[in-house]
């Protein structure tokens, strides 16, 4: 296991790529349609939906009704969650907080909002989160390769790493160092679900590239560099094929290269064990050892 008592000499970082992207969404009913924008809570009136939003969410106003849809952006599946921030004088229809699993680039009806029935002007403000891939997959045991062209690279953190490998999300990642610039590869065939935004601002894992494989997990490759994100979404890629550059973009200490395997457990995305050509099968070096590895069989 990981030293608990020491950080990585070099690398670190806490990427999220965009899970659990939190949308807020305020309705005065009788209000002009134009206040039924989706708004992203992070960046409230500061202009539209960030590059790496996961879904968004808009009402459709029928008159006595509104109908509250969830439009998913990645090119893979997505589940979002609806709940009311404020209700007053209305009723929803199924009750509040509401999931739905949205197919890729799809949208769905997640919840239709009626009058109350009491007095006063119905009003309500809602939020969603949402979480990339579909609820209940049971990834594979399948054996990934090296995700950079590299002979040898170090692995600054592994499993459990106490500087920034303690959440569901990155408990099971690697961090390997290499330096800026290298190229990533897909560590398996897939589909590019998600790239996140480009110039390297998107938040904690900065530029990166998520993959959708055939059995519903999904990889991540985090803290590319500016402008080195070079996969396009929807496109099927094999493994060992091109995807990225690797960098320090995001909240890195140094350039390296974060990859994680995730699935979704029903809005919770959590990273799972892997297998990879040339890591032992741990993949749990200690974080001030140095580890070398093999790109080839």
């Amino acid at each position: 296991m990981p030293d608990s008592t020491r950080r990585p000499r070099t690398r670190g970082g806490r990427p999220y790529a965009g899970a659990g992207l939190l949308l807020a969404l305020a309705l005065a009913i009788g209000m002009p349609s134009s206040v039924a924008s989706p708004v992203d809570a992070a960046h409230a009136g500061e202009g539209p939906t960030p590059e790496g939003a996961i879904a968004t969410l808009r009402v459709e106003d029928q008159g006595s009704r509104w109908l509250v849809w969830a439009d998913n952006r990645l090119a893979g599946p997505a589940e979002v969650m609806v709940d009311f921030i404020e209700s007053r004088n209305v009723s929803a229809q199924p009750a509040l907080p509401a999931r739905a699993t949205l197919p890729a680039g799809g949208s769905r009806v997640v919840a239709v909002i009626g009058h109350g029935g009491g007095g006063g002007r119905p009003r309500f403000r809602l939020q969603a989160r949402s979480i990339p891939g579909q609820p209940g997959t049971r990834p594979e045991d399948v054996l990934y390769r090296l995700p950079v062209d590299a002979t040898a690279v170090r692995v600054d953190q592994g499993y459990g790493g106490a500087y920034s490998h303690h959440d569901d999300e990155n408990r099971y990642a690697i961090d390997l160092a290499v330096p800026e610039g290298t190229r990533v590869l897909a560590a398996r065939d897939g589909v590019v679900m998600q790239v996140g935004p480009r110039d390297g601002r998107g938040g904690p894992s900065g530029n990166f590239v998520r993959l959708l494989h055939d059995d519903g997990s999904m990889s991540l490759y985090a803290h590319l560099q500016p402008g080195g994100a070079l996969a396009t979404p929807g496109r099927r890629v094999r493994a060992g094929e091109r995807i990225g550059l690797s960098g320090s973009t995001g909240h890195a200490t140094g350039p390296h290269l974060h990859f994680a395997v995730q699935a979704n457990r029903g809005m919770r995305l959590v990273s799972i064990p892997f297998r990879m050509d040339g890591l032992p099968g741990s993949a749990r070096p200690a974080a001030e050892e140095g580890l070398r590895t093999r790109s080839g069989p």
